[in-house]
Order: C-alpha cells, then sequence, then structure tokens
C-alpha cells in the first residue's frame, strides 16, 4: 500500500514555474534597458510606435498566412508552458512501470486496476488498461505508437509557428526601415538636415524591433517548445517500452534494469548533442 500511494502522489504532481525562462526573460530586459538606457544617445529615439505596429501585425499576419488558424490560436495558447517546469523525471516513470511490473507478474490484477484509477497521465493510463483488457501487444504498440507520432506532429506545427514567426519579424522590420526611407526621400526635397538624422533612426529602429523579437522572443518559446517534446516522447518511448515488457511477463527486476539502461542511453545522447 505504501508504494502505491507513492505511485498515486507522484503521478499527480502540477508543473512548476520554469526558472530558466523567468531568468532568461529578466535578462533580456535588463539588455533592452541597457540599450535604451546606457548604449543610446536618447532613448526616445528607441520608441517607435508605428515601427513596433508594423513588425507585430505584419509578422502575425503572415503566420496566419502561413497557417491555419486553430493552430495558430494552439500555439499562442502554447506560449504558457515555456513559464511552466514540468517534472518529468524518467527515472520516476521507471520506478512506476516496474511497481505495475511486479503487480502484473503477481497476477494481482485487482490492484493494477486501482492503480489505474488514479493515473491522471492519459498515456500511461491507456497502457496499463490495454495490459489489463489482455490486448494483442501488437495492437498495443500500434496504438501507442500512433500517439507518439500525433503528439510529436502537434507539437512540432506549434514550434514551426514560432519559428516561422522568428524569419517573419527581422523581413518585416525591414519593411519599416523602407517605410523610414521613402520618408526621408520627401525629407531631402526640403534640406531640413534634422528631420532627415530623426526620421533614419526611426527607420533603423523597426529592424531593431524585428531582430530582438526574433530572437530574445519567437526563436527562444520555438526552442524551448521542442525541448519539452523531446522530453514528453522520451518519457513516451520509454513506457512503450515497459509496456512491452510487462506484457511479456519480464520479471520487475528485468524491466527495471532496461529502463534504466534506457533513460542512460537517453542521457548519453543529449549529452553528445549538446557537444556538437
Amino acid at each position: 500500500m505504501k508504494n502505491r500511494n507513492w505511485l498515486f502522489a507522484s503521478l499527480n504532481q502540477q508543473p512548476a514555474l520554469n526558472y530558466s525562462t523567468v531568468l532568461g526573460l529578466l535578462l533580456s530586459l535588463a539588455l533592452l534597458f541597457f540599450i535604451i538606457y546606457f548604449a543610446a544617445n536618447d532613448p526616445d529615439t528607441f520608441i517607435n510606435w508605428p515601427g513596433l505596429t508594423i513588425v507585430l501585425v505584419g509578422t502575425i499576419a503572415a503566420a496566419l498566412l502561413s497557417y491555419p488558424l486553430h493552430d495558430v490560436k494552439r500555439a499562442i495558447k502554447s506560449i504558457k508552458l515555456v513559464f511552466l517546469y514540468e517534472s518529468l523525471n524518467p527515472q520516476r516513470e521507471a520506478d512506476e512501470i516496474a511497481a505495475v511490473a511486479r503487480m502484473w507478474f503477481n497476477r494481482d490484477t485487482i490492484a493494477i486496476e486501482n492503480v489505474i484509477d488514479s493515473i491522471n497521465n492519459p498515456y500511461l493510463k491507456t497502457s496499463f488498461q490495454l495490459i489489463v483488457d489482455n490486448t494483442p501487444l501488437d495492437d498495443i504498440l500500434a496504438l501507442l505508437k500512433w500517439r507518439i507520432s500525433r503528439l510529436r506532429a502537434k507539437e512540432r506545427a506549434e514550434s514551426s509557428i514560432f519559428h516561422s514567426m522568428a524569419a517573419f519579424a527581422p523581413a518585416f522590420g525591414m519593411l519599416g526601415t523602407l517605410v523610414g526611407l521613402i520618408n526621408m526621400l520627401q525629407i531631402i526635397e526640403i534640406k531640413d538636415i534634422s528631420s532627415l538624422t530623426a526620421n533614419m533612426a526611426i527607420a533603423l529602429t523597426t529592424t531593431f524591433y524585428g531582430l530582438m523579437l526574433a530572437n530574445l522572443v519567437f526563436n527562444p518559446i520555438a526552442i524551448k517548445l521542442e525541448r519539452r517534446t523531446e522530453q514528453r516522447i522520451m518519457i513516451m518511448s520509454m513506457i512503450m517500452e515497459g509496456i512491452t515488457l510487462i506484457a511479456e511477463r519480464r520479471a520487475p527486476s528485468f524491466v527495471r534494469e532496461t529502463l534504466s539502461s534506457f533513460i542512460a542511453h537517453y542521457d548519453d545522447e543529449l549529452k553528445e548533442n549538446t557537444k556538437r
């Protein structure tokens, strides 16, 4: 009963605040503050509401033209996930699977059904339910693989939208710059040097907005979402491996060691990718 209660508690953990995102956001604001108030001769030069409007509205319009509306809405909703940290602990998940493997090995289906009723993770819950229902292993794997592919496709669409917006933003920054240069051509005729330099500064700030939004907002969000998807798919793949071993009635100790090797191999691959 003690192990069972621990299993329930571990599956019901709620996402916590992602301090990495918060720290990155604070540093971005500090950088922006430094640029405007210390690196610039006149802070008001960087305040260009028409230019910011061109970049933001143009970027959003291009995203809507490129993707279906429901995908854009889902991507916007996913922004909040960047500020939350899901406590995805592969070792904890492996321990949970090993606990159920022990119940299944001892043919204690009642205990497994009690566990299933308290699981909030739909992927894990479905996996255990299929085992209890004696579903053929090939059918179980087909369903689990399909759900992984669906998750990958859905979340890849969300991150790709932000990657696209990161490409659109600098382009619309250049558009704002061109608008400012066109205005400058009209000022040249009256030879007003002060107005000329002011409009040049305004024209260049739109490019500044585009680069800042692309590299400090859109691209980081996309990378954060991709990293989250990678971790979730790793957990789901590990669950699928564990379910396969449980369905084959392998010994709980073998299940635990196999999943531990799975986690270690995954960590090694992450370290290699980081070095590259």
